[in-house]
């Protein structure tokens, strides 16, 4: 009789769950039961296990053998527990030390050959390991650096089982050479999401060279666009563009996360361990440091957009943009179920998955941008165009996008069509408008006085700010509101859109290093989310 433990970790969406392997040998009819709550693919592991430790140099036990997966209430999927369900066999057959195994965490898949292939949620798992106070894990050598992005924790990188075996029998390490091209990412999700260093490669077809980002500056004319697209970088809020195709939707917001702040060293975390379990990091880049950019086409479903999937959820759209930007470009052409969908992530940060095999909680922090033609046709703005759309074509169009979801939304601008003079004047040597380089240090800057004020407060940027707080702790200049408040009076604003209003005036005053928001800084956010003109000039970029 042998009995043998060590340790992996389950994952409910981006959070771990530290689970006892513990294997059991008895005299008897040779078999191999698996019991704990696993599902399919971990069922599996029992045959890819078996031959993994042939293939290995090592005897498999010709006897009654259970290994258990504790806590057994805790579902757990994927091939992530191999290597662990492997070295406790192992040791109770004594070919490991029961003891050196006990105080291991190892995550990994097995091959059949042996070697030990990368898994999805290595960084996430490897911090649940840290808090529950493991200090030596085992996980392959492809997801080592992901692993030692965590503090305090030992880590071990292996290419195969042999590894394993002699690394802890003290043993000649065999060279099992270089890893193979495993755990490339899911072609569900590839390209769904880019990480902003690698932007540049995924729109090679838009003329852009791989890892050059497309900048502000190659946009022509819309300064009032390029204006609302600095408001909300600087204050994270939410922005909705209009206009005809060509005008150059699309190239703005692709040019977003380039003038938004690099990610601190905790949202980093946050948006590894997303990218992670969503199987999407880049090879070679352990960290993601700038803001994520996703844009999902708009025949996405439900499940891709807020996450779902059979068995336990998995990471949707929102979470894969969570810090960076969520673009839907054609948004009238999404589902509306859909659409409606992304209202309780936009106020609360967050997703709450509910499903019959647990409940998982996504973060959903992100700056979203709509994008929209005006009409079906999108020429319904251009006078003498030769648009035949019917005015009732028209409201079914523009009706696609409900009212409690556009309330939620920010900035509204229109994006007018490029000029003559603004697209050809710029080959003659003309004004090209300032590069994202010098947009992005005024953001900066800006996202520096709202985080001084708001030092010691749970939020760190305006669109977080409730607008209670706003009323009464950081008051605006006196009669700053009055046109606001106005505009609540005659029906033009709800109470949220009067808070929203107030959050945008205040990321106008940082950007314009004010102390407090006046009613310039008020009219330029009525006009911004209301759209109708309010005799007061959008303020244009300085040189800085």
């Amino acid at each position: 009789m042998g009995f043998a433990r060590t340790c992996s970790v389950a994952l409910v969406g981006v959070e771990g769950v530290v689970v006892e392997v513990q294997a059991d040998l008895e005299p008897g009819v040779a078999a191999f039961t698996l019991v704990g709550l696993p599902d399919k693919t971990l069922v599996e592991s029992r045959d890819r296990v078996r031959a993994a430790v042939v293939n290995s140099g090592a005897e498999w036990p010709q006897k009654k053998l259970t290994v258990g997966l504790s806590p057994a209430s805790v579902p757990k999927s994927g091939s992530g527990f191999d290597l662990a369900v492997a070295a406790a066999v192992l040791g109770a057959a004594e070919r490991l030390d029961p003891a050196v195994i006990a105080d291991l965490l190892l995550i990994g898949e097995l091959g059949l050959d042996g070697r030990v292939r990368p898994v999805r949620g290595i960084l996430p798992a490897v911090l649940a390991a840290a808090e529950a106070g493991y200090r030596q894990v085992v996980v392959p050598q492809q997801c080592a650096a992901e692993a030692a992005l965590v503090p305090e924790v030992s880590v071990l990188g292996v290419r195969s089982l042999r590894q394993l075996i002699a690394v802890l029998t003290d043993g000649e390490v065999p060279d099992e050479g270089p890893p193979d091209a495993f755990g490339r990412p899911d072609p569900m999700t590839a390209g769904l999401v880019v990480p902003w260093a690698g932007l540049g490669a995924g729109l090679a077809s838009g003329g852009y060279g791989a890892g050059a980002p497309p900048d502000l500056a190659d946009v022509a004319g819309q300064r009032g666009a390029r204006r609302a697209l600095e408001v909300a970088a600087a204050g994270g809020h939410h922005l909705f563009l209009t206009g005809p195709p060509g005008a150059g939707k699309t190239m703005l917001a692709e040019r977003l996360p380039g003038i938004m702040p690099p990610l601190t060293r905790q949202d980093s975390l946050e948006v590894t361990a997303v990218h992670s379990v969503a199987g999407i990091l880049p090879p070679g880049e352990p960290l993601v440091t700038v803001a994520p950019y996703c844009a999902p086409h708009h025949s996405a479903t439900m499940q891709s957009l807020v996450g779902g999937g059979n068995g336990m959820p998995r990471p949707g759209a929102v979470s894969l943009a969570h810090r960076g930007v969520l673009f839907l470009d054609e948004a009238p052409e999404f589902s509306g179920r859909v659409l409606d969908a992304l209202r309780q992530p936009l106020e609360s940060g967050q997703v709450v998955i509910a499903r019959a095999a647990g409940v998982m909680r996504l973060p959903a922090r992100f700056l979203m941008v709509l994008a929209a033609n005006p009409c079906p046709c999108g020429r319904h703005t251009l006078l003498g165009a030769g648009c035949e759309c019917s005015p009732s074509m028209v409201r079914r169009y523009q009706g696609r996008l409900s009212g409690p979801l556009l309330d939620r939304v920010d900035l509204r601008v229109e994006v007018e069509p490029v000029s003559r003079s603004d697209l050809v004047g710029r080959g003659d040597g003309g004004d090209r408008g300032e590069t994202s380089e010098v947009v992005a240090r005024r953001v900066a800057g800006a996202r520096a006085r709202a985080a001084e004020r708001l030092a010691q407060t749970p939020w760190r940027i305006n669109a977080e700010v409730p607008g209670h707080e706003l009323r009464t702790r950081w008051l605006p200049a006196p009669g700053a509101l009055a046109q606001a408040e106005r505009d609540l009076e005659r029906g033009l604003l709800t109470a949220r859109g009067l808070d929203r209003v107030l959050r945008v005036a205040w990321t106008v005053s940082d950007l314009a290093a004010k102390d407090r928001p006046d009613a310039q800084d008020v009219a330029v956010a009525l006009e911004l989310r209301t759209g109708i003109v309010r005799g007061v000039a959008l303020p244009q970029g300085r040189a800085s």
